[in-house]
């Protein structure tokens, strides 16, 4: 966290080397069909439908300025600092319940849901903001935030203070908003060879 902006601009770059078309692809998250919707976020949207009914006119990913670059950085180590992790059973006293942190508490979807409404005001549109299903390496369920731009899908994440280029996370990416309609959810191909543990139950 200690990187000056130009540094964190020039990781953002070399994280992702396109050099070849191969690499170029890679860098972007590869989306299959429309999947289920989590039941966290269906509920979530029931008593707040504006958040579900974002539509998004098919476009290019957002420009990685290095001004953008900074504030996404920003965004991410000032959300990670405030809320302070807490699950839904303390919170709520419920396994599941999709929420902004406003009382400066919150779990994982909470955390995602803040950057996203923050990066929202800078002028990122919703759908390259997406909020993103993953596996852990030990098989607990996870969420994070992917912020799609011309230079690849980074992941914003309240257990990585860094923001990183999704292939260089230890996740499984599962499913995601879809860019078209943020109600709408799709899987993610994610072929990539890795070590994950058997999900819990």
């Amino acid at each position: 966290m200690g990187l000056g902006r130009g540094m964190l601009w020039a990781a953002a770059g070399m994280a992702l080397g396109l050099t070849t078309v191969g690499a170029q692809a890679q860098s972007f998250m590869q989306n299959g069909g429309r999947t289920t919707q989590p039941v966290g976020h269906y509920e979530f949207c029931q008593s707040s439908p504006a958040e579900c009914a974002q539509v998004t006119p098919r476009q290019a990913p957002t420009e990685l300025t290095r001004s953008l670059w900074a504030r996404i950085v920003e965004v991410n180590n000032l959300v990670n600092t405030m809320v302070v992790p807490r699950t839904d059973l303390e919170i709520w006293g419920v396994e599941e319940r999709w929420s902004y942190p406003t009382d400066g508490v919150g779990d994982c979807e909470d955390y995602v849901l803040e950057k996203r409404r923050l990066l929202m005001k800078a002028g990122m549109p919703a759908g390259n903001l997406l909020i993103t299903v993953v596996r852990q390496p030990n098989g607990d369920g996870h969420a994070v935030l992917t912020a799609r731009t011309s230079l690849g899908d980074f992941v914003l994440d309240n257990l990585e203070p860094r923001v990183l280029a999704w292939q260089d996370t230890p996740y499984e990416f599962l499913k995601q908003q879809s860019e078209r309609h943020s109600g709408v959810w799709v899987s993610i191909e994610d072929d990539r060879q890795m070590l994950v543990g058997s999900v819990k139950k």
